[in-house]
């Protein structure tokens, strides 16, 4: 008898997250109560991928160590002469994780990587696309434990998108922070006197 593996943060999310935000934002179907969906993540490669013909190679195992999953190659879709871009050249990568992977790679991003950023004050609040996602960047893969620092050939960035259930930034804003995103503080948010 084998017993299928739940993500810590899913568990936290079934048991915790429902009831709190079900109370807290007034809805009563279980199916109306915002949930994540997917997290993508992208990297472009752009210029450097016509100066060296590796970065794509370079680029496709970092994106695997930190996805644990293979990601797509992107291609331009037209060709621009003064770029010297032409049409079909791989120009980046995505991938697109979902279920127990997406819980998991959420649960390492917000509880190990974004806590390794220098200087780290929080992530804005002002991200959200006004339907609920929640789209954040990173100018280095390094903060990924994942990654070996002395194996890298360069830095890289990448952007990580947040697809969400919730229908206003409000209530993914509330999800996210109930799920441990670590926003910076607004003015608002501090208690003076108490």
């Amino acid at each position: 008898m084998s017993v299928e593996y739940i993500p810590r943060l899913k568990v936290k999310y079934d048991k915790e997250i429902v009831p709190y935000l079900s109370s807290q934002l007034g809805i009563s179907n279980s199916m109306r109560i915002p949930k994540i969906v997917k997290v993508v993540l992208n990297i472009g490669i752009g210029a450097e991928a016509i100066q060296n013909a590796r970065a794509i190679e370079n680029a496709t195992n970092d994106l695997t160590l930190i996805a644990g999953q293979h990601p797509v190659t992107t291609r331009a879709r037209k060709s621009i002469a003064a770029f010297k871009v032409r049409e079909g050249m791989p120009m980046g990568l995505t991938v697109t994780l979902r279920d127990r992977r997406m819980y998991e790679f959420f649960d390492r991003l917000v509880s190990s990587t974004l806590p390794r950023i220098r200087d780290f004050q929080g992530v804005s609040r002002d991200s959200f696309d006004g339907r609920g996602n929640y789209a954040l960047g990173i100018r280095e893969q390094v903060i990924f434990p994942e990654i070996d620092y002395n194996s890298i050939d360069r830095i890289r960035g990448l952007q990580v998108i947040v697809a969400t259930t919730a229908r206003t930034d409000h209530e993914g804003l509330r999800l996210l922070e109930l799920l441990g995103v670590p926003f910076t503080r607004n003015n608002s948010d501090v208690n003076f006197g108490s």
